[in-house]
């Protein structure tokens, strides 16, 4: 009987979406391309919601029973002009030759580039909060006008607020996140990746953090995911997003930009300052004191340090070394915490036992302040471009307690290494049940009346004393152990006798594959 072939699981709108929109890139980078594909993504989706809140305005003007029903279809016309009627629902005023039917009714034409761009401008000079923002361009020379022309076809083809399984928000998450997480697994690369954080990392730190209110900072934002995940996290517990005010820092311009449009288009209001600017030498948010602070910041980068950084009031902790940024990073997030802020962040593992240019004196300093409240070693392969294996850190300014510190003078240490699933050849990827295990542990330990205990291998609760005779070594794997064995109860004898037949049956095996070998060779002379 013939071996029926696997059904073949159908892909989802998004994975659609990208495998068409990859076709066309043609001989485009990915860095360059990344721009072209989710400026349009943007602009469909703004054009989608201005369409949408105009024929609901249509709709109740010229209906009989509406309370704004208005019988004069010139002043109705009036009316759907109005740009207050559009702000006033947080939707962006469209011009009419910004608007995406115009733009699609001349996707054949060989000057839709120049289209694109005027568009582009029309929408930039109505709406302020994005002035500066959208990728221009599209008219330049390199650019394949028939390929371009075709993605504008292909995007068309996303309804943003047509009725969905998901609804319509989140429709444009899934296809902006997914759009974000696929080019950054194409571009190569020091910067590859740069601008995006895989999910099961951002919801990891923030299902641990709880930011459900007060002030967000993240001083290495790229393209604002951070505060994408921390909204919807209020949001799932019933909270508004206005419950937290989201405050960012981006040192490179075209990532600051994607980052503005990204919120923008999820109408999450942030402050991300006037420009794209470096946090050490241009600290855009002096003042800020956060609740919570998230980031994932560029891992061990060797230039960043300014003569003028010398005095600085940041480094409380210790001067860090010119040659490796970790640890100014982590103390520029302590120096922009309120006195109960909560800080929850990506560092390269070797931040956890580096003693060079003064980094262990650092680290020693932080955990006998008793700053440091958690450590999580995480598996390998969970970024894009990186194969560094990191942990998460976790700091807190609320020392005495106040209800969340389960124990004084304690570090908790999870070890979860050995989490998640390989989701291709390259990329490891953490389940909502991972992530719940970690989470769950942390609120365990940090609530006093908790159920918490330490479990072999996994996790556990060390005092400082006990990082002090590790000479304040973080890695976890010096405080959990290791795993309990099963207990095995077959006996010795028996167990060897057992193994010893399997062994024997397959020298066994292989004899009668190299004799099968051989006579098929003999056959073929």
């Amino acid at each position: 009987m013939a071996r029926q072939a696997k059904k073949a699981q159908p892909k989802s709108l998004e994975q659609r979406l990208w495998d068409a929109a990859d076709a066309l890139r043609g001989n485009q980078e990915p860095s360059e391309y990344k721009h072209v594909v989710l400026g349009l993504v943007f602009l469909k989706y703004i054009s989608d919601r201005f369409e949408a809140r105009r024929q609901d305005i249509e709709t109740a003007l010229a209906d009989p029973d509406s309370p704004d029903y208005i019988p004069n279809e010139a002043r109705r016309q009036t009316f759907l002009e109005d740009r207050d009627e559009y702000r006033s629902h947080n939707v962006f005023w469209v011009p009419t030759d910004a608007r995406w039917a115009s733009i699609q009714a001349k996707a054949k034409l060989p000057e839709i580039g120049q289209v694109i761009d005027t568009a582009m401008d029309l929408i930039e000079k109505e709406n302020p909060s994005i002035k500066g923002v959208l990728p221009r361009n599209y008219g330049r020379e390199g650019l394949d006008k028939g390929r371009l022309g075709q993605l504008v076809d292909l995007i068309g083809s996303i309804g943003f607020t047509e009725s969905d399984d998901h609804g319509s928000d989140d429709v444009l998450g899934r296809v902006y996140e997914y759009f974000l997480g696929q080019f950054a697994g194409k571009e190569t690369g020091k910067d590859a990746g740069a601008f995006y954080t895989p999910r099961s990392v951002v919801k990891t730190l923030v299902e641990m953090l709880e930011p459900f209110h007060g002030r967000v900072y993240d001083p290495a934002c790229g393209s604002g995911g951070m505060f994408v995940q921390s909204a919807e996290f209020v949001k799932a517990h019933g909270g508004k997003r206005s419950d937290i005010s989201v405050y960012g820092q981006e040192f490179t311009d075209t990532t600051w930009k994607l980052a503005k449009m990204n919120l923008a288009l999820r109408g999450i209001e942030a402050d991300l300052g006037d420009r794209s600017a470096d946090s050490f030498t241009q600290d855009l948010h002096p003042d800020l004191r956060a609740d919570f602070v998230i980031a994932n910041p560029p891992f061990n980068v060797s230039n960043w340090w300014d003569a003028k950084l010398q005095d600085d009031a940041r480094w409380k902790y210790g001067t860090p070394p010119a040659g490796n940024a970790n640890f100014a990073w982590v103390q520029h997030f302590v120096h922009h915490l309120s006195p109960k802020g909560t800080a929850g962040f990506v560092l390269a593992n070797g931040s956890l036992s580096s003693k060079s240019g003064g980094e262990g004196e650092i680290r020693r300093k932080l955990v006998e302040s008793e700053l440091v409240d958690c450590i999580v070693a995480m598996p390998e392969k969970l970024f894009f471009n990186t194969g560094i294996p990191v942990s998460l850190w976790f700091l807190s300014k609320d020392r005495a307690g106040n209800g969340h510190r389960r124990r004084e003078g304690e570090v908790l240490f999870i070890d979860a290494r050995r989490l998640g699933h390989m989701e291709n050849r390259r990329l490891r990827v953490l389940t909502d049940e991972d992530i719940e295990r970690i989470a769950g542990t942390y609120h365990s330990w940090r609530n006093r009346d908790g159920d918490f205990v330490d479990v072999p291998g996994f996790a556990a609760s060390a005092r400082v004393d006990d990082i002090r005779g590790n000479d304040f070594v973080l890695t976890p794997g010096r405080y959990v152990g290791v795993e309990e064995a099963e207990v095995d109860a077959e006996p010795l004898n028996d167990k060897i006798e057992r193994l010893a037949t399997e062994l024997f049956a397959e020298f066994d095996r292989g004899r009668e594959l190299e004799d099968a070998i051989r006579r098929g060779i003999s056959g073929l002379e």
